[in-house]
């Protein structure tokens, strides 16, 4: 499990990621690039899978029409999806990877994913969280 953390952690620097925090013991790191929008995005190392989880915003209103925008909107995100915690508030980014077989590329795939998704979506991400 510690090799997979290590071999992780390769992965995020040579893809030019900035890593903020370390954990070892508890296998996570945490990175940012601001250029991409991503800021303390937690990756986890869960034997036998890689969690990958950026916290987007606390949602002031719990319609319907916010989670069915929400919904719609996992449809279009090439990894990974939308999901709430568990006070039902807060949306979050996650993306859950085997972590055996696990190359670089596929965990650049995710971290574009996440990319991609704040800068196509960050508007309606902004009026969710004001509304």
């Amino acid at each position: 499990m510690e090799n997979n953390f290590h071999k992780v952690k390769d992965f995020v620097l040579d893809l030019g990621y900035t890593i903020s925090n370390s954990i070892e013991e508890d296998q996570i790191i945490i990175i940012n690039d601001e250029a991409s929008g991503i800021k303390n995005c937690a990756i986890g190392c869960a034997d036998p899978i890689l969690i990958i989880e950026q916290y987007l915003l606390e949602l002031n209103s719990t319609s319907s029409e916010v989670f069915q925008s929400l919904l719609m909107k996992n449809r279009d995100i090439i990894h990974g999806a939308f999901v709430l915690d568990e006070s039902g508030k807060k949306v979050i980014f996650r993306d859950t990877l085997q972590i055996m077989n696990l190359d670089k590329n596929e965990l650049e795939g995710s971290l574009n994913s996440l990319s991609l998704l704040l800068s196509e979506y960050s508007d309606e991400l902004i009026k969710f969280s004001r509304n």
